[in-house]
C-alpha cells in the first residue's frame, strides 16, 4: 500500500493508505470524505463543550438580550421544559446569551467531557506521528460516541436549532462561518505532490511508479486556488539542530587553531631562527667533504 501523508498548508492532517492503480478522482473522494467527516467531529466537539458549561442554545430571536429585554419583549424558550439534562440542571450563565444557562450537572458534564476528549484524540493530527492511518469507519466511530453521549445527557433531545443537534441530525448550516471555509466538498478538491497538481484521470501510479511501499506527502486544496507551498526539505528543529552542530564544530576548529597558533617557540634560544645565516663551522665542511 501508498502511504500518503496529507497536509493542508503546513498543517498535519492525517496518513492515508492507497494503491499505485487508484484513479487521482477516486482517491481525491476517499480523502474527503475523511477529512470533511474529519471536520464535522471537530465541530460538534467545541460545541458539546459550550453545551456542558451553559446548557442548551436559546432560541435565536432571544439570543443575546438581557432577562429583563426578554421579559419586557414577552419572548418564551419553548425548550426550557423539554431540553432538561438528565438528572436535573445547575445555573451556570452564558457570558455571551448564546445559550440558556441551565447546564448539565457534573456527573452529567463530564460524561460529555469525556467522550469529547477521546472524540479529539481519535481524529487527532498527533496519530501521524504514530504511523497510524485514519479511515472513515474510525471517524465514523468517534462521531457514534459523541452522538450516544448527547442522547444519555439529553434523551429529550436538543432543539433544532441548536449546533450541536444540527450536527448530529446532519442539517447543519454553516454559512457565513470560518468553519465553512475549511470544508472542501467533493468535486472541488485537489491533490498536489512535488509542486505539481495530480490530475483526476490519471492514476497515482502515473507520479509515484509502481513501488507500492511508497510513502509521500500530499497537499490537499480547494480547486482553483493557489498552489500549496511545497515541502520544506529540513523542519525548524531540524534545522536548530544543525546550526548548533556548525557552532559547535567553528568553536572546536577555533580551539585547536589557537592551540597550533603557539609560534613563540620560534623565539625560544633553542630554536636558533637565525640559523641559516650562520657561516657553516669548519669541522662540518671536513665532515661534509668537497662539495
Amino acid at each position: 500500500m501508498v502511504r500518503l501523508h496529507l497536509k493542508k498548508g503546513n498543517d498535519s492532517l492525517f496518513l492515508h493508505d492507497t494503491t499505485v492503480k487508484q484513479n487521482v478522482a477516486e482517491l481525491v473522494s476517499d480523502i474527503l470524505a475523511v477529512y470533511d467527516l474529519r471536520l464535522k467531529v471537530i465541530r460538534l466537539c467545541d460545541e458539546m463543550q459550550s453545551l456542558a458549561k451553559h446548557g442548551h442554545f436559546m432560541p435565536p430571536n432571544m439570543q443575546g438580550l438581557t432577562e429583563d429585554q426578554i421579559e419586557e419583549l414577552k419572548l418564551h424558550d419553548e425548550y426550557e421544559k423539554i431540553s432538561i439534562p438528565q438528572g436535573g440542571s445547575v445555573e451556570c450563565p452564558d457570558p455571551i446569551g448564546r445559550r440558556s444557562g441551565k447546564a448539565p450537572n457534573e456527573a452529567m458534564a463530564e460524561v460529555i467531557m469525556k467522550t469529547i476528549t477521546d472524540a479529539k484524540e481519535g481524529v487527532s493530527n498527533k496519530l501521524t506521528a504514530v504511523n497510524k492511518t485514519l479511515t472513515v469507519k474510525d471517524v465514523q466511530d468517534c462521531l457514534d460516541k459523541l452522538r450516544g453521549a448527547i442522547m444519555i445527557v439529553y434523551p429529550m433531545k436538543l432543539p433544532g436549532y441548536d449546533p450541536v443537534q444540527a450536527e448530529i441530525d446532519n442539517c447543519e448550516d454553516l454559512s457565513g462561518t470560518q468553519a465553512s471555509l475549511e470544508v472542501i466538498e467533493k468535486d472541488k478538491g485537489s491533490l498536489w505532490w512535488a509542486g505539481k497538481e495530480l490530475m483526476p484521470e490519471k492514476t497515482l501510479e502515473d507520479y509515484v511508479g509502481k513501488n507500492e511501499k511508497t510513502k509521500i506527502v500530499v497537499k490537499l486544496a480547494k480547486k482553483g486556488s493557489q498552489a500549496p507551498g511545497r515541502e520544506q526539505q529540513m523542519t525548524e528543529d531540524q534545522k536548530k539542530q544543525m546550526m548548533a552542530w556548525q557552532y559547535k564544530k567553528q568553536e572546536e576548529l577555533k580551539k585547536l587553531h589557537t592551540a597550533d597558533d603557539g609560534d613563540d617557540y620560534y623565539n625560544s634560544p633553542w630554536a636558533k631562527p637565525k640559523l641559516s645565516e650562520e657561516p657553516i663551522p669548519r669541522y662540518w665542511k671536513r665532515q661534509m667533504g668537497p662539495n
